[in-house]
């Protein structure tokens, strides 16, 4: 009996477990939700996400986001929506933040700021490149953003693009790097400049998981694009 009582336990916390890293995941690609949100998402109730969320909570991997125009049920007060926190995102695998800025203080030592930018441009025209989007000298901008957004997603960042007033938003819902980009911002400036080169038209970074927001915003102007920008490798 007691080895059938081990067992029974330790299946349900491995389901637990799991569950556990399905709200986290859903998490990281909505940005934030509510408990309802999830478990409808999950196919699981709504009682039962509470108890994953209280445990996150306790484990400081979530935290209640401010009250949003959104998160309405009818009457009383919105419900409350969660989002994930630095030590939420590690579980989804930034294991290896401490080593990549050792390695970075190291190539700064030896080769200066601009080793770190050069290492910081190839890093993100390898995820963004003028062959992202259509190589067309004029190119509807919310097709190319949301393509941007697919090359970020295959790079690990879960993105996606909406239109949201006069522009178009690239929004990352993770950032595998963020730690380490909060310690080196060449990491972000590079991503800005390759995704410019690939729209051929400014854009503005609106936020950033590095400086402890929800997600890395991108606002894209709502208009056609021009002539892409002049080779990274020509601005050297």
């Amino acid at each position: 009996m007691k080895n059938g009582q081990h067992e029974a336990d330790a299946s349900t916390t491995q389901r637990d477990g799991d569950t556990r890293d399905a709200v986290v995941a859903l998490l990281m690609n909505r940005g934030q939700a509510t408990a309802a949100d999830i478990g409808e998402a999950l196919g699981i109730t709504t009682t039962a996400v509470r108890r994953h969320l209280d445990n996150l909570l306790e484990a400081g991997d979530v935290t209640v986001a401010p009250p949003s125009g959104l998160a309405g049920r009818g009457r009383g007060r919105p419900a409350k929506e969660f989002l994930l926190t630095s030590s939420g995102r590690r579980r989804l695998g930034q294991g290896y933040d401490a080593l990549a800025v050792d390695a970075l203080r190291a190539l700064r030592d030896v080769g200066g700021d601009e080793a770190v930018r050069a290492f910081a441009r190839r890093r993100a025209e390898q995820a963004i490149s003028a062959d992202t989007i259509s190589p067309t000298e004029s190119a509807d901008p919310v097709d190319g953003a949301r393509r941007i957004a697919a090359a970020l997603s295959e790079a690990g960042f879960s993105a996606d693009a909406r239109e949201v007033g006069n522009g178009v938003q690239i929004c990352q819902h993770h950032c595998p790097v963020s730690e380490v980009a909060a310690e080196f911002p060449e990491l972000c400036e590079a991503e800005i400049s390759a995704i410019e080169q690939a729209l051929g038209t400014h854009v503005q970074r609106l936020a950033t998981i590095a400086n402890g927001d929800r997600a890395c915003t991108t606002h894209v102007p709502l208009e056609r694009m021009g002539p892409r920008a002049t080779p990274a490798k020509e601005l050297r």
